[in-house]
């Protein structure tokens, strides 16, 4: 295998695909000024990017379902925003049926399309001759880190069980856009800019960069006739033609005959890749109910702990010092499990109704303070388990991601968020789109301390995740919130916000999304720089927090519903104003 060497240093090169990760121009929040939400009445569409949006709208008039329109945003994502999510990766989707099913209360169902690492895989994937880990270049770009890519599939079976339109109909927008182009945003040339340092794809450096290897400028008008054809074959024949025939082998060969470094994935990996669908992880929260994404997403479980440890407190906007000591200290709380418990549920038997038990999360509770943070945060011990024998892990996931809401006009919705991992995925290109690299989800050293981690690479095995579609229903079962967001791990920290700014501090959503962003994940509390909360700083500490003002580049899209008297819906969309997208409506 060549192994690709990179003169950056290996801190230097994280710092730098973090600077491309977060430091994306221009809509920061100090420059923002939040308008109130848009509003609709029957249906919505609210994404990343405007021609991804215009998709899905265009599908919902058409008399398309959410699912039919979540297609639809998907396909052009994977076009106009290749750093983030695409038909190369995976995603999970919450889906809530309120319409016509003769149903006494709604139906909410997950479905999960997250990749699989290939059969052949060990627990060594990331392990060189000597036993010691490989460098994040060697593994991020070309084929090792590939993972047998889901999101066709997943959509594939949420479109029999809720798709209004034929599914040849959704490709329709996104073949047209592939055909005529689009052109480059300023995010999008901001990232490639960022990136032309790590360029290594051949496809990729062709399509995205100009002959002397500069990122194609803002405006360019980019064509992509392959993914035109791809779709074609797409919407002909089906998922099974990226999974089976002439587009699954150029897949495999592509990621094993690489020049960057080769992966494993085999025709038979691709040929019995199944998605997954269950019903979705739910729990209460003071009067709401929260639902979220099954395992291997962790988002769903941690999303939970953190509001039901915070439950146990009062979140009062007019302390907001208080307030965010509160929920980073329960989100501390929440990754120190994540960080040990959790992994691919098929492999390691994780203690989920333990973890999410009211007592634990009553015991976890006791813990804070309110006056002083925690000396030290350890995983907690739910008594409904007996052992445990793996080794805690610290995340490593990377920022790249996408999250879209919708609601149609039957008031079935969806909240789908989806990913190619890190910025731009494994830079390789099969029929004009990118493949991802989520296989760096898993940890690269498979034990610590002589103990085995739960998520390791294993062969089928699906990395961890924090991807965190999210629901809130009411008590009488109506639909309150969809949410989600990209930013790897921090992903949770995002949707939690969102969640309490619009239940607790009263926030509308368009507030709720663009609120500035304070996380806690481990030590450190961060806060967004240039923003109000600079000047809690000295509270904050006082409280024992280390505090570091950071670049924190969310990209919540959500939708939030009320109902009047009359029981009619009225719908707001929230658009993070650190992104480009826009939320349509009718």
């Amino acid at each position: 295998m060549r192994q690709f060497l990179h003169p950056l240093s290996k801190q230097g090169l994280f710092s730098l695909v973090a600077a491309a990760l977060l430091g994306a121009p221009g809509q920061s929040l100090a420059q923002t000024v939040s308008g109130p939400p848009v509003v609709a009445h029957e249906q919505m569409v609210v994404a990343a990017n405007p021609h991804a949006v215009e998709a899905g709208i265009t599908i919902l008039r058409a008399g398309g379902s959410s699912v039919d329109a979540a297609i639809a945003v998907q396909l052009v994502l994977s076009m106009v925003e290749p750093q983030s999510s695409g038909i190369g990766g995976g995603a999970f989707l919450l889906h809530y049926d309120r319409s016509d099913n003769g149903a006494a209360d709604p139906t909410l169902t997950a479905y999960g399309g997250r990749e699989t690492a290939p059969s052949a895989a060990t627990q060594n994937l990331f392990m060189d001759a000597d036993g010691r880990g490989l460098p994040f270049p060697q593994i991020a770009w070309g084929g090792m880190a590939v993972g047998v890519p889901g999101v066709m599939r997943m959509l594939e079976l949420a479109h029999v069980d809720h798709g209004r339109l034929p599914w040849s109909e959704l490709f329709e927008p996104a073949i047209e856009l592939a055909e005529r182009g689009f052109e480059i945003t300023p995010r999008l040339f901001f990232l490639l800019d960022r990136f032309e340092d790590l360029a290594r794809g051949r496809s990729f450096k062709a399509h995205y960069f100009d002959e002397q290897g500069q990122a194609r400028e803002v405006g360019t008008l980019l064509i992509n006739k392959p993914y035109a054809n791809t779709l074609r074959l797409l919407a002909t024949q089906g998922a099974d033609a990226m999974y089976t025939g002439p587009l699954a082998e150029e897949i495999v060969a592509t990621v094993t005959g690489n020049a960057l470094a080769q992966g494993l994935i085999s025709r038979e990996d691709l040929r019995n890749y199944q998605p997954e669908k269950s019903a979705p992880l739910c729990s209460p929260y003071r009067q709401w109910t929260v639902c979220g994404p099954q395992l291997p997403s962790s988002g769903g479980l941690a999303v939970q702990q953190i509001l039901g440890i915070a439950s146990a407190f009062e979140l009062d906007p007019d302390d907001m010092a208080g307030s965010i000591h509160i929920l980073a200290e329960a989100s501390r709380l929440a990754f120190a499990d994540r960080d040990l418990y959790l992994a691919d549920p098929k492999y390691v038997s994780v203690p989920v109704d333990a973890l999410l038990n009211p007592g634990y999360l009553r015991e976890r509770a006791s813990l804070i303070r309110r006056d002083r943070s925690i000396d030290s945060i350890v995983p907690g011990q739910p008594a409904q388990l007996a052992a445990w024998d793996y080794a805690p892990s610290p995340p490593s996931e990377l920022a790249s991601t996408s999250h879209f809401s919708i609601v149609d006009q039957w008031g079935d919705a969806v909240s789908m968020t989806t990913s190619v991992q890190s910025t731009f995925g494994s830079q390789l290109m099969v029929g004009g789109f990118l493949l991802n690299n989520q296989l760096t989800d898993f940890v690269v050293e498979p034990m610590r301390n002589g103990r085995l981690i739960a998520n390791r690479p294993e062969g089928g095995k699906r990395p961890l995740s924090s991807m965190s579609p999210s629901f809130v229903i009411d008590s009488d079962e109506r639909l309150r919130l969809i949410v989600g967001s990209p930013g790897g791990t921090r992903i949770i920290g995002y949707v939690v916000q969102a969640i309490v700014g619009l239940l607790d501090f009263g926030y509308n959503v368009q507030e709720a999304v663009a609120a500035p962003h304070f996380l806690a994940r481990f030590d450190t509390l961060e806060i967004e720089e240039r923003s109000d909360l600079v000047d809690m700083t000295a509270a904050l500490q006082a409280l024992g927090n280390d505090v570091q003002a950071r670049t924190l580049n969310s990209g919540l899209h959500a939708i939030e519903i009320q109902y009047g008297t009359d029981g009619q819906p009225t719908l707001y969309g929230g658009v993070d104003p650190r992104r480009e997208g826009i939320a349509i409506g009718d």
